[in-house]
């Protein structure tokens, strides 16, 4: 089995290392992974007949004239163009146009940087996880360096001069994991085999990083079936590794493909990395993101699936591994609709919405909860709240940015949870300025295209899993005007009134999905609560009636983001009269 393995797999390029790596130029050059990406480049070039191509004049681009190029190319990391052709006499047909040769080293190095770049530290017996920062530094600043060296050596010895500028870009991996095989507590036999997936331990990444995804929509929902998922699935080995996510109070096990590995790697903006002693206990539930085959299909109307087994005490969600499914919302909703699923079976009640408290001048608080659809203004509002709130409020935390959970103490106060301690956000939507604060923690994805998102850290775990005294809960309505019939926060008289309009789960589509107009969703919430209706609906009784016999504030915000003309002033007007209803502001 080879030690070192580079795979270039669509715009991937993955590289798994158990031992060292390449130390010098010579050997960079000498190794089977720089061969592999100078012969994907050549290929490119063919492709398109560049004449970068020409480098090689007369010569038949085959495997000697590919290895004379090499070795000219590691010739010129030592000595400058006008001597290689004394030591290595080939090099005249590449030396030949020096402007040429120049602009195709370029071309490889622009080459091998547009791919999506990642190293897996796999080290079975190695125990690096030990040491993460040396291992971390051993392998992706090492590589990046010594990328780098090779460049500019080769560079300045075709021209003969030194760069006036010289800029730092990443050249080696984006993201680097330390994975270790672990044997989970499954209960089960049927769930042993996927101990033979590594575990991810530890992770770096190089923000901003930019993503581009197979597809930047999702469709369907997130069925619940009668069959377990995991009875039709094989997975191959050196194909799959493991996220194991802390999911507010839960223990969700990730495994994702290596055609997703973008995309799961990517969770570390979202879902804290579980750590050993989480690991010590039995997950939740697990999700495998990437099965191949066509498996899935018929078991429900979408592929999208989960399973409940009782006998076994764990959920299962899966995914197919097609690229109408490479979309990071895929794989942050099925974690997430697992989460709500265990939530009501627990008898609590989950939320798809945002949370902030908030800490004024003279030490008063408020915990704030706004309902609502993806789309709805609750991100976009909360960010205008910060803003015009600026000088009243001495801090503001955000408990949950998307989905979270209510419960009950022992003198049934609710008390709210988050579940992410990242936001995944569309670019549109933001505040100008916004997102360009949270570049250097983000990742982005298809910034190009409609619905580009950024996923960033916003909180930390013990905040999102304290536990707080819920003051407001407020539902996003994104569609309608405002006048003296329709307040920007018409306040709930009755259970019974709010229960209506959170159950119907209107919204103004914003095209984060395949749907569009006006649609209902029900309680704002597809991810979990429709496949578990009866229940849902005791609990949603027993907790909205909580919510009156504590004085908590239930009501509408009007948030107006659907409306064309109002995407920002929309938002903006809902924060201006939240921030004078919870007192701040006359």
């Amino acid at each position: 089995m080879q030690r070192n393995i580079l795979r270039i797999i669509g715009n991937k390029a993955i590289l798994n290392i158990r031992e060292r790596m390449c130390e010098t130029p010579e050997e960079l050059l000498a190794s089977e992974k720089f061969r592999l990406v100078l012969d994907h480049c050549l290929e490119n070039l063919r492709l398109k007949n560049s004449p970068l191509l020409e480098i090689f004049g007369n010569c038949k681009i085959n495997n000697e004239s590919v290895d004379d190029l090499v070795r000219t190319l590691s010739f010129l990391t030592k000595h400058e163009y006008n001597t290689v052709p004394h030591i290595f006499g080939k090099s005249r047909t590449f030396l030949n146009d020096l402007g040429k040769l120049a602009g195709f080293i370029d071309y490889l190095y622009d080459y091998w940087r547009h791919f999506d770049r990642f190293i897996l530290n796999d080290s079975e017996g190695d125990r690096l996880d030990k040491r993460p920062y040396r291992t971390f530094n051993e392998t992706i600043e090492q590589l990046t360096h010594l990328i780098r060296t090779v460049y500019r050596h080769i560079q300045e010895n075709l021209s003969g001069s030194h760069p006036t500028v010289y800029r730092q870009v990443p050249a080696g991996a984006q993201m680097a994991v330390i994975s270790l095989p672990k044997d989970i507590a499954y209960k089960g036999e049927k769930y042993k085999v996927l101990n033979n997936v590594p575990v991810i331990r530890q992770m770096l990444i190089y923000p901003p990083l930019v993503i581009q995804q197979p597809m930047n929509k999702r469709t369907g929902q997130f069925k619940r079936i009668g069959q377990n998922p995991i009875d039709l699935i094989e997975l191959s080995s050196g194909e799959w590794i493991c996220y194991p996510a802390k999911v507010g109070k839960l223990l969700i096990m990730v495994y994702f493909h290596i055609n997703f590995f973008e995309l799961g790697f990517s969770m570390c903006n979202l879902f804290e990395l579980a750590n050993d002693t989480d690991l010590e206990k039995k997950p939740d539930a697990l999700f495998i993101y990437g099965v191949p085959g066509f498996v899935l299909d018929g078991l429900s109307e979408y592929s999208t699936v989960f399973y409940d087994d009782e006998e076994n005490g764990i959920f299962v969600g899966a995914i197919p591994n097609r690229p109408e499914f490479g979309y990071f919302g895929y794989l942050k909703k099925m974690v997430l609709t697992l989460h709500n699923s265990i939530t009501m079976k627990s008898g609590n009640m989950p939320f798809h919405g945002a949370m902030i408290k908030i800490l004024l001048q003279g030490n008063k608080e408020a915990t704030i909860l706004m309902m609502g659809d993806t789309g709805a203004g609750k991100s976009e509002t909360l960010e205008a709240f910060r803003i015009l709130g600026e000088k009243y409020i001495r801090e503001l935390t955000i408990i949950a940015d998307d989905m979270g959970s209510i419960e009950l103490d022992e003198n049934g106060c609710p008390l709210g949870y988050g579940t992410e301690i990242g936001a995944f956000l569309r670019l549109d939507d933001l505040q100008p300025g916004y997102a360009y604060d949270h570049l250097d923690r983000s990742i982005i994805m298809n910034p190009s295209q409609v619905n580009a998102r950024i996923v960033f850290p916003v909180t930390n775990f013990e905040t999102l899993t304290k536990g707080h005294k819920i003051d407001y809960i407020l539902y996003a309505n994104n569609y309608e005007e405002i006048d003296n019939e329709h307040p920007v926060i018409e306040k709930f008289d009755s259970p019974e009134w709010a229960l209506d309009i959170f159950r119907e789960g209107a919204v103004m589509s914003k095209g984060t999905t395949t749907t569009s107009g006006l649609v209902h969703s029900y309680f704002a919430n597809i991810f979990g609560p429709p496949e578990y209706k009866e229940a849902h609906e005791k609990i949603a009784a027993k907790y909205f009636a909580a919510f009156f016999n504590n004085n908590v504030f239930v009501g509408q915000m009007r948030t107006r983001l659907g409306i064309p003309g109002y995407e920002s002033s929309g938002p903006r007007e809902a924060a201006t009269e939240l921030l004078r209803i919870i007192g701040v502001t006359e």
